[in-house]
């Protein structure tokens, strides 16, 4: 399916199509077909959708791949120009962020992300300042993130209250956000996430607490767009604080359908995994963080996402990982050496792993947790001790998910 041309009115049809390669009404249920090889991520449904839910899938997905120019409110500055020029078939894309880490006595005006390109009558870009070199952040993949979001915040503190208990260094703890307003754009979802605190679960370091707010924000840091979520331009050198459409840039609706898009992706779906290599990902401790269910809120309004165990493998619970694997990047609460729990759903689809794509290989992303400081140090000496046939075992067991 070519997600350029889905749009509103083309979503009957669009929808008529899928039947045919299995995402539609009369596929698998949800859990089942979670089962099934499918080597293709880019821009699946959930199956079962009904007339409503689809129309805003197809919806966000023209807008979620829609170059954004000068007319639309892009800049002054900007990263990107698109969602997708980042999250190319809903994985990672070609895009990236380079990040400034904190230094003593340096300061950045400008925040700790380098923003290149500028337009609508700006001059300076965000650089790094001198002699401060900058770290890469590879961006998330967008598939299967309505799971993450629609996980009970209860199930999240219980699996912390669990990890507190240990006696290995193994723990995780929620990224309590304090927002003064709501954070869905949604008026079916607003009603789930006021209130404060609210537990982050978006973001390499879990900086969002919603899809709404992942979207809003992504919308202003990467492309200088605002919205009533965002409703502020960032500074910047020049001191711009409007750009060529007056006023703020995107309406809520733009929000809420991109941000839906990315709520209704399917997960990419897997084949079942061997027993043995489950128990041994268990026995090593994998699964302490990289959690293989979480249980979603019962009252959640997509049906599909609602009441089940949710197959994320996360915690979402932020995680010391040492020196080796610190940017030197504070996030709100979240300190410079820590990250959260990077969900394995679909990972056989990324291109490099860990947050700078360090690692081209499972292996190599499983060594670099043993850092000085990593609370995983133990986990890593587990998987050093198994032998030539389960390590290779539990190898081919992440690399499949």
């Amino acid at each position: 399916m070519n997600r350029r041309v889905a749009r509103a009115g083309l979503a009957a049809a669009v929808s008529a199509l899928l039947v045919g390669c299995g995402g539609g009404d009369d596929a698998q249920p949800p859990q089942a077909s979670l089962t099934i090889v499918r080597e293709d991520p880019s821009g699946a449904p959930i199956a079962g959708l009904d007339a409503p839910w689809r129309d805003r899938f197809f919806v966000g997905d023209a807008l979620f791949d829609q170059t954004n120019g000068e007319a639309a409110g892009l800049g002054p500055l900007f990263i990107r120009s698109s969602c997708g020029a980042c999250h190319a078939d809903d994985a990672r894309g070609p895009g990236f962020v380079e990040k400034f880490p904190s230094r003593p006595g340096v300061e950045l005006p400008y925040g700790s992300s380098r923003r290149p390109f500028v337009t609508a009558g700006a001059k300076q870009p965000v650089e790094a300042p001198a002699d401060v070199p900058t770290t890469v952040r590879l961006p998330p993949s967008v598939f299967g993130r309505g799971y993450m979001e629609a996980v009970d915040e209860a199930e999240i503190l219980r699996v912390e209250a669990e990890q507190a208990r240990r006696t290995d260094g193994i723990h995780g703890r929620a990224h309590r956000l304090a927002y003064a307003s709501e954070l869905s754009a949604d008026p079916q979802f607003s009603t789930l996430t006021k209130g404060a605190p609210t537990i982050g679960r978006f973001g390499l370091k879990a900086r969002q607490a919603t899809l709404d707010d992942f979207t809003a924000d992504a919308y202003q840091g990467d492309m200088g767009l605002t919205s009533p979520l965002r409703p502020v331009e960032l500074k910047n050198p020049d001191g711009l604080t409007d750009d060529d459409k007056p006023g703020v840039d995107l309406p809520m609706e733009t929000i809420s359908d991109v941000a839906a898009y990315m709520r209704l992706l399917a997960i990419p779906r897997r084949a079942a995994p061997d027993p043995r290599a489950v128990t041994l990902f268990a026995e090593s401790d994998c699964a302490t963080c990289h959690v293989p269910t979480l249980r979603t809120r019962a009252d959640w309004p997509v049906p599909q996402q609602a009441g089940i165990d949710a197959p994320i493998y996360t915690d979402l619970l932020l995680h010391d990982m040492g020196d080796g694997l610190a940017d030197g990047v504070p996030d709100v609460a979240a300190g410079p050496r820590d990250w959260r729990t990077a969900p394995l759903m679909g990972l056989r689809h990324q291109r490099a792993l860990l947050h700078d794509g360090r690692a081209k290989t499972v292996e190599e992303a499983i060594l670099a947790h043993d850092s000085e400081g990593s609370e995983a140090r133990g986990a890593v000496q587990k998987f050093r001790a198994l032998g030539d046939a389960d390590r290779a075992l539990l190898l081919s067991f992440v690399s499949s998910l």
